[in-house]
């Protein structure tokens, strides 16, 4: 057992799959955003600008713009009602930028229509959080020790909310996507042929949050193989 845990190659064979699409999902982010990053926006707004007349396209005006300093940190923050963007992207005007600004507010967007998924989403993420940094901790302790195979099956259960959290997360990434596309086009903020490459950029993102649900899946059948074969 103890080989278990340092290394088992079940577990990689497991993983294999996952990790090659999400190693070919961040080379087609990185790809589609630098050649978003080549092409200039013709509305000639900055990200920041985007969100911010996308938010009062909606009618949304308790929702604060602000510059986040990470790269590719963009996000928005339900409870505070802030949209935070990276730098790159509060002050580019390029159509990355654009596209990912409005990704972004396609969220505040759901908040603010009350989209049932992100509904669903927002309530998880505190057993979502707790399921993460505490499930393999209580796997490996009641794989390890058998007076505590018990842990090991609690661990399981928690491991399964941050799939299912995943899994949740699916919808809400693609329809924020969906809806961003469409108020920048009816919006008048990029041009018709520019929408074919926000596309490229924003379904790229799109297929970095189905290969981390697609690897949770993988981890997932490969500790309850464990879990349910110590039980044996």
């Amino acid at each position: 057992m103890l080989g278990f845990f340092y290394f088992d190659p079940l577990y990689f064979l497991f993983l294999i799959p996952g990790m090659l699409l999400a190693g070919w999902a961040q080379m087609r982010v990185r790809s589609a955003y630098d050649r978003g990053k080549r092409q200039m926006a013709s509305s000639g707004l900055t990200g920041a600008q985007t969100a911010q007349r996308i938010l009062d396209m909606q009618g949304i005006h308790n929702v604060r713009v602000a510059r986040e300093p990470n790269f590719l940190g963009d996000h928005y923050d339900p409870r505070h009602k802030v949209l935070k963007l990276s730098p790159d992207v509060y002050d580019g005007r390029t159509i990355s930028a654009v596209g990912i600004a409005a990704h972004e507010v396609g969220h505040a967007i759901q908040d603010a229509r009350r989209y049932s998924p992100l509904v669903i989403r927002n309530g998880m993420v505190p057993l979502a959080s707790t399921g993460s940094s505490l499930s393999v901790i209580f796997i490996f302790a009641g794989l390890l020790i058998s007076s505590l195979q018990f842990l090991a099956v609690v661990g399981l259960a928690l491991f399964a909310l941050t799939v299912i959290f995943q899994l949740v997360n699916l919808p809400v990434e693609f329809d924020a996507s969906k809806r961003a596309r469409a108020v920048l086009v009816d919006g008048g903020i990029i041009a018709p042929h520019e929408d074919p490459l926000v596309a490229k950029v924003l379904n790229a993102a799109a297929l970095t949050y189905v290969a981390a649900t697609l690897v949770a899946i993988l981890q997932l059948a490969y500790f309850a193989i464990r879990v349910m074969g110590s039980r044996e």
